[in-house]
């Protein structure tokens, strides 16, 4: 046996118990061993039965004198009940529906018991406590090395139904008892001792089975370090692979830029013009840019890369501008289309369906032309500016000169995929695109440093001027009525409403699986839909849009909603973000408090696209001094970053937009919020980069780092 050993191999892991580890993900031995303990139970504190307290958690031990099942009448309950004793005194035992606990547990059996001393009509009785046999010829002690449920600091781990943390606690022992000095150390020496960090085989043993709870903080700080280090060598190396990469260097055409910035309707922010500036020079460059445009939702980040876009085209260099969604893949080729009127640029939509016919801008008109037509041009160079989804990068989409990849709200783009991309081209040099990504979300300094090392940073910290601040308020139940009248007369005068409903839990799928866009949200979203239609605004017209509906059918919705054949669209949060309805004016989020601020932060910033005063309405039922306090930040800041480093402090970096998705390590995941710990591994990492940009030299670190990389969608 060693930790690359299946767990089908490992004694009491039948068929049952192989579906359940295989759907926490468990494979290996490695697997089992690497799933860390959620939290502890200190039941180290073994005490006389005579010195339990009332309401507190106790461990206990003692020989039991009898045991038995019994039924009660009114629940039909099985009790097990018995009486345990030691020197100083005796205690009752109750369980609760678990009657096979009498063929396990017998008069004369010495066990230690933990659990919550709760008042009964007979006196104090310990309550469904956890139970440990102790060997027959054992002297009952206050200390025993060999406890693995009670008497000791006990793990407790992410479960899944029939796979509990005692059966996890029952398997791993006896496994690392027998592989502790076997798994191999991936952290070199060096870096161990100049940041006190515990050896693998006593930080595996302490992270599961803890003498003290400073060892097993000892242990998480090992692991969290090595999880960080591990994502800070991925996003570095990536750095350093983009290095030895060839760019088509795109020179900056001054007077071509003036002329489009003259073209505009209205004048650019000094944000927007300093961050085309850097993303322009970077361009220049030839070697691939990797930027990331960071801005709140109306800042002008579209026009910053139609700024990036036009240089490129003009420099006989193709455009590939991705969205997440066919419906704002839509909304960006007609806007990109309006922006570049004035220039001879031919702009294409690509759908997802062989079957759709495609648009294509071309001398100033849309025309209509089958996919087909369009693949090929598009591989002739005959195509500047190809706009769509991810289906821009199936096999069939080849391009002739493709020079600049621009990504709405998708980070995670790297070197390899861009390789990609241009291997399908026709350009024998192969040299690979630069890269514009562009997202709403606010980011902390901490997810900076790691989940984006890899790209450089430009920020829209400034809105279009004009735009009136859009009004915050926290709707009480009480004061319901009132906002939804104040949100009639709105409509009325021919204002659009988005109401959002509050982020539920996955519904599970008929594999029992996740279901991450799943039927619990449509289920959301119809109640709210139907409750607004019948009992609140039935004289309003009312859609809604929700993940599951074909794109169609999304389209159709949209635009009646922009026309204002609809009054009010109900959503959740997670479909269409950037979309461009100038005419909402109202943003009406139910269950505020189940989001976070930078969320909230983003979700507001959809309204108050235009000249007209915007609201925002927070409606929750909770009076909590806590939430009521988150709320009222948002009301209180216009900071978006400053926002998104509270939400960091208060609820973690997993709530934030799209970063558990990629698969990031719960103990990582915590740490992120600690700056000094992450810029620490960064530049532990930075150094162990420059020794060996390979990490030739450290074959089990190199070995774990693509284990890691598999894991983690960094590619």
């Amino acid at each position: 046996m060693d930790i690359n050993t299946s767990i089908e191999q490992i004694e009491r892991v039948g068929p049952i118990y192989l579906k359940r580890l295989k759907k926490l993900g468990i494979n290996t031995i490695s697997d089992l061993i690497f799933h860390f303990p959620s939290h502890y139970e200190d039941f180290s504190n073994i005490i006389p039965i005579l010195q339990v307290k009332l309401n507190e958690t106790s461990c206990l031990q003692g020989e039991i004198l009898e045991i038995k099942n019994t039924r009660t009448w009114k629940k039909k309950m099985f009790l097990t009940q018995a009486i345990v004793q030691d020197k100083s005194g005796a205690i009752k035992i109750i369980w609760f529906n678990q009657p096979y606990l009498t063929k396990i547990l017998k008069s004369g059996d010495k066990v230690c018991l933990a659990g919550k001393i709760v008042l009964g009509k007979s006196g104090l009785y310990l309550s469904n406590p956890i139970y440990e046999k102790l060997p027959p010829s054992s002297d009952i002690k206050y200390f025993r090395t060999d406890f693995i449920h009670t008497g000791r600091i006990v793990p407790v781990y992410p479960e899944t139904e029939g796979l509990s943390s005692r059966w996890l606690r029952m398997i791993l022992k006896p496994i690392l008892e027998r592989l502790r000095y076997k798994i191999p150390e991936t952290l070199p020496e060096k870096i161990r001792k100049e940041n006190e960090l515990l050896g693998i085989s006593e930080a595996i043993w302490q992270v599961h089975f803890p003498n003290s709870k400073k060892l097993a903080e000892k242990a998480k700080e090992r692991f969290a370090f090595e999880e960080l280090f591990l994502i800070e060598l991925s996003v570095l190396k990536e750095r350093l692979k983009l290095k030895k990469e060839k760019a088509i260097p795109i020179s900056f055409n001054l007077e071509l830029t003036q002329k489009f910035v003259n073209s505009l309707p209205f004048k650019l922010t000094n944000a927007q013009k300093k961050c085309a500036w850097q993303i322009l020079k970077d361009l220049e460059k030839s070697r691939p840019m990797s930027r990331l445009l960071e801005g709140d939702v109306g800042s002008g980040k579209t026009v910053v890369a139609v700024i990036t876009a036009l240089n490129v085209v003009k420099a006989n260099g193709q455009v590939v501008f991705m969205a997440p969604t066919e419906i704002l893949a839509k909304q960006h080729f007609n806007e990109v289309r309006k922006l570049l009127s004035p220039f001879k640029i031919k702009i294409a939509l690509l759908t997802s369906k062989e079957d759709k016919i495609t648009s294509l801008k071309l001398k100033g008109e849309i025309l209509e032309i089958s996919q087909n037509k369009l693949l090929e041009k598009t591989r002739k160079g005959e195509i500047d500016i190809l706009i769509g989804t991810h289906s821009l990068i199936q096999d069939k989409v080849k391009f002739f000169k493709l020079a600049l990849v621009i990504i709405d709200e998708q980070h995670r783009f790297g070197v390899g995929q861009r390789a990609k991309l241009v291997a399908r081209g026709t350009d024998a040099e192969r040299k690979i695109p630069h890269l514009l990504s562009m997202t709403a979300t606010p980011i902390p300094r901490t997810l900076a440093l790691t989940i984006y090392g890899d790209l450089d940073i430009s920020i829209l910290d400034e809105m279009p001027k004009g735009r009136k601040k859009i009004e915050t308020k926290i709707v009480s139940p009480e004061k319901r009525k009132e906002t939804y009248e104040f949100i009639r007369k709105e409509v009325k005068n021919g204002k659009g409403v988005f109401v959002i409903c509050p982020r539920i839990e996955p519904a599970k799928n008929n594999n029992g699986g996740e279901d991450v866009l799943g039927w619990a949200e449509v289920k959301a979203v119809k109640e709210e839909y139907e409750k607004l239609k019948k009992e609140v605004f039935p004289d309003l017209k009312i859609g809604m849009l929700y993940g599951k509906m074909k794109a169609k059918e999304k389209e159709k919705i949209m635009e009646q909603f922009k026309k204002g054949k609809l009054d009010i669209l109900v959503s959740t949060s997670v479909v269409e973000v950037g979309i461009d309805v100038p005419r909402a004016t109202i943003m009406m989020i139910e269950g505020a408090e189940r989001f976070g601020l930078a969320q909230l932060y983003q979700l507001k910033g959809r309204v108050g696209r235009s000249l007209f005063q915007s609201y925002c309405f927070l409606f929750t039922d909770l009076k909590s001094r806590k939430i009521q306090r988150r709320l009222r930040a948002l009301i209180d800041s216009e900071d978006s970053f400053k926002l998104a480093q509270k939400d960091l402090g208060i609820r973690g970096p997993g709530t934030l937009e799209g970063i558990k998705q990629w698969g990031v390590p719960d103990l990582a995941m915590e740490n992120l919020k600690n700056i000094s710990l992450v810029e620490k591994v960064r530049e532990t990492a930075k150094e162990l980069l420059m020794e060996s940009p390979e990490l030739l030299k450290y074959p089990l670190l190199l070995e774990k780092l693509k284990t890691f990389q598999r894991k983690i969608h960094f590619e």
